[in-house]
């Protein structure tokens, strides 16, 4: 188990050039401050429940470094999965096509259940899949829309840890090393220890911290 508590790019330019097998992460991308302020989601404010002090906004800014990073530690040949919402996506694409990898499309994890919202309420949220170089799925009868149920009463943003196996049994085998630079709630970490991978992953937030080590 090797987890840290710094920022993400910071960390990641610590790993050793084409040392990761897969990264998976979810980063806290500058729209969702936006949807906190105005009210269209309340899993994101401060209240006896969910606390804000986990939320250190990822500026759009810092995705081209954030991106280059992450190409720069990935494997030839590999796949790099990122959570986020409409919005954030056409900003990351051309990025991360700039820095060297090639976009397929974005998976839609639906959520089963209604969310938030004003214009028509969000049950969505995308995930973007990029490849480094060429490789296949492990399961081609896999759909582009992945059914999970949304988590309740745990971590703000936090993600289904079976919806994380799928994308982890996708694109990885056993003994490959799995990295998430933003790991939040740990699922994807947790994902990765019961698949049998090895894992890493960092996040600056305790409040992060104090909630992955009580599950782990």
């Amino acid at each position: 188990m090797t987890v840290f508590q710094e920022d993400a790019v910071k960390w990641l330019s610590t790993l050793a050039d084409a040392s990761v097998d897969l990264i998976i992460t979810d980063p806290p991308y500058e729209s969702l401050e936006k949807h906190r302020k105005i009210g269209t989601t309340t899993r994101l404010k401060v209240s006896k429940s969910s606390s804000n002090l986990w939320f250190n906004i990822f500026p759009n800014s810092r995705f081209e470094e954030l991106l280059n990073q992450v190409y720069r530690v990935l494997k030839n040949n590999s796949h790099f999965y990122l959570f986020c919402d409409q919005e954030t996506m056409f900003i990351i694409k051309p990025i991360a096509e700039r820095v060297g990898f090639k976009f397929w499309k974005p998976i839609i994890w639906d959520k089963i259940s209604i969310g938030m919202g004003y214009h028509y309420r969000a049950r969505y949220e995308c995930i973007l899949f990029f490849e480094k170089g060429k490789r296949k799925l492990n399961n081609l009868g896999i759909p582009d829309i992945l059914e999970y149920k949304r988590v309740y009463r745990g971590y703000p943003t936090e993600k289904p840890i079976e919806l994380m196996k799928t994308l982890i049994e996708q694109s990885s085998c056993e003994g490959d090393l799995v990295v998430d630079p933003f790991f939040g709630s740990g699922a994807v970490l947790v994902a990765a220890h019961d698949l049998g991978r090895a894992f890493a992953g960092s996040d600056i937030s305790n409040i992060a911290h104090d909630y992955y080590f009580k599950r782990a």
